[in-house]
């Protein structure tokens, strides 16, 4: 059944206000700075998609990383983007889980292996750091105590090829996503924690949830 003219035309007109039929020229990350540090096949491919979004992007270590977090205060428009291309050193990214707190998006990803991790962005107290990652991590596996030694690097041999320029690509994409979603103020994916097989470049979700602070123990008591 064809509709009339003025019906396509109507149809025409809503999806072109709605932005469906027009190319559009906003650059969803213009006015904001984003940081990145890590390793360069990533962070390279990363910084090309952030600056054609429109971000101002700078380069950083983690002295800058530390020094930023200590400095106590708000950068509401500004995110860190840390990629590795290997496991997390332990106690890497303690500094940069304070970023949050202060109001500053953190957004992570490094690689295991023949899989890659995206961390949920953390922009507000309470949204899920590296550290709780870790910990639900942990508490996912059987295989825990197993987990802790490769994260600490014993008994761990040389690692595979670094990541293919098509992994570099895929990764950038989904980091740039999750920096395009902070940025126009949407909360979707702060609880997303995905893993990313190199191998055949599949993406799998899974739900993360914070990990409480816990009270301190108390004090023993001595008898009287």
């Amino acid at each position: 059944m064809s509709r009339g003219g003025g019906e396509v035309e109507e149809l025409a007109a809503a999806f072109t206000d709605a932005g469906f039929l027009t190319a559009g020229t906003d650059r969803p990350l213009a006015g904001r700075t984003v940081l990145l540090a890590g390793d360069d096949i990533l962070t390279e491919t990363l910084a090309r998609c952030v600056a054609s979004e429109g971000a101002h992007v700078e380069a950083v270590d983690a002295s800058a990383v530390a020094t930023l977090a200590a400095e106590d205060r708000c950068a509401p428009d500004t995110a860190l983007v840390w990629c590795l291309d290997g496991p997390v050193p332990p106690g890497l990214w303690d500094a940069a889980d304070r970023l949050s707190e202060l109001g500053t998006a953190w957004l992570r990803c490094h690689r295991e292996g023949r899989q890659a991790w995206i961390e949920p962005l953390a922009a507000r107290p309470g949204d899920v750091t590296a550290a709780a990652v870790r910990l639900r991590r942990l508490a996912a596996t059987p295989a825990h105590r197993e987990l802790a030694a490769y994260w600490a690097g014993q008994g761990v041999a040389e690692g595979p090829a670094p990541a293919s320029e098509a992994a570099a690509a895929l990764l950038a994409s989904l980091l740039t996503a999750d920096l395009i979603t902070w940025a126009t103020g949407a909360h979707a994916g702060r609880r997303r924690l995905r893993r990313v097989d190199l191998r055949d470049l599949t993406v799998h979700t899974h739900p993360v949830l914070p990990v409480p602070a816990v009270a301190p123990l108390p004090t023993a008591r001595t008898a009287p």
